[in-house]
């Protein structure tokens, strides 16, 4: 059946149900390693000229699943082998919790975008490192994305980050700070550049792993650097550019809740993106996600500056093989302009 097809009958039920029976599809093809084989050799894109080593570990392209998708840690063997260079699950909170009420997704078709006003629903900490028991084996980066419980003061804020870094630990190869979605109340005010830095320097101290903030694109372009700055002198191994957008002037009939991702992004991500290349390029690493849509989009993005690119709405408007269709158009672009590796392409346009 092609994408299409089943893009239109996906398109009919409800889309935060569409994405549920997604997740249980590829919990059934993760618990067949003959079935996720297979669809990992169908779009999984094997190109020396797309690796890189970050970490100490192998990236084998540099598109990853953003965070959003896979929230408890359950199917990231499955995800993987969708062709994805790395994984990254969450947002996590230490006690699992219902989110905000439904309907908390809504589609806009025409413009490629989503609006979500999730609220950080998960099963908490704990089933997710039961979850995610026996998956560091993906063979691709994992990462986990965290935050704090809705119901935890943010004065209190930094507890909640210290005992997922101690909990989870050994479950990642790097975490990714989650101080700006819009879908928690209070959560953006953390982003302080003192309240960054005692976020990474206090995870510094209690795990060995990389430390990435993720910041919103509705922030002055002053802020982010000044924040990214902050994350950066206090140990971040990278900023991640960014999150959902409260710009609902950008989809007509947008309901002012949750946060809008995808193509109407784009532009504000690239921005942001720029900016803090600008200041921040060769001194920590640059992952940008919002609006990547294609393989064109994202060499623009590894050119600014980023090393890593992540993508989640695109592919539900477009589709599983969209990971193969970007890596191969990288490919391309690369042969067309004569570069034999990332790292010619990473931040040539700096």
């Amino acid at each position: 059946m092609s994408y299409k097809l089943l893009r239109a009958l996906l398109f009919r039920l409800d889309p935060e149900t569409a994405h549920n029976l997604a997740l249980r599809s590829l919990g059934l093809m993760q618990g067949i390693p003959s079935a996720c084989r297979s669809v990992g050799q169908r779009l999984t894109v094997t190109d020396r000229r797309l690796r890189q080593e970050i970490w100490d570990l192998e990236f084998g392209n540099p598109i990853g699943m953003a965070a959003g998708f896979d929230k408890n840690g359950n199917v990231a063997k499955a995800v993987a082998a969708l062709g994805f260079g790395f994984v990254e699950v969450g947002t996590v909170t230490p006690r699992p919790q219902p989110g905000n009420p439904r309907p908390r997704i809504f589609r806009f078709p025409a413009e490629e975008t989503l609006q979500n006003a999730l609220g950080f629903n998960n099963r908490g900490m704990a089933a997710m490192k039961k979850g995610l028991a026996g998956q560091r084996g993906a063979g691709v980066p994992l990462g986990i994305n965290i935050g704090k419980n809705k119901d935890t003061p943010v004065e209190r804020a930094e507890e909640d980050y210290a005992v997922l870094f101690r909990e989870l630990s050994e479950c990642c190869d790097y975490f990714v700070v989650n101080i700006s979605s819009p879908n928690t109340p209070g959560l953006r005010s953390l982003q302080e550049a003192r309240i960054v830095q005692s976020l990474v320097r206090q995870g510094r101290e209690i795990t060995p792993r990389p430390i990435l903030v993720k910041l919103a694109p509705d922030l002055e372009e002053s802020v982010a650097v000044e924040l990214g700055q902050a994350a950066v002198d206090a140990g971040a191994a990278g900023i991640v550019l960014t999150n959902t957008t409260t710009d609902y002037s950008l989809v007509a009939g947008a309901d002012r809740v949750g946060g809008l991702s995808g193509r109407v992004l784009k532009q504000r991500s690239f921005e942001l993106l720029e900016c803090l290349a600008a200041e921040l390029f060769g001194r920590c690493l640059l992952v940008s996600v919002g609006g990547v849509d294609s393989a064109k989009e994202a060499y623009r993005r590894l050119r600014a500056g980023a090393s890593l690119l992540q993508i989640y709405t695109a592919l539900i408007f477009q589709g599983p093989s969209l990971v193969r269709e970007i890596n191969r158009g990288l490919g391309e672009l690369m042969a067309r302009d004569g570069v034999e590796s990332l790292e010619e392409v990473i931040g040539a346009d700096r």
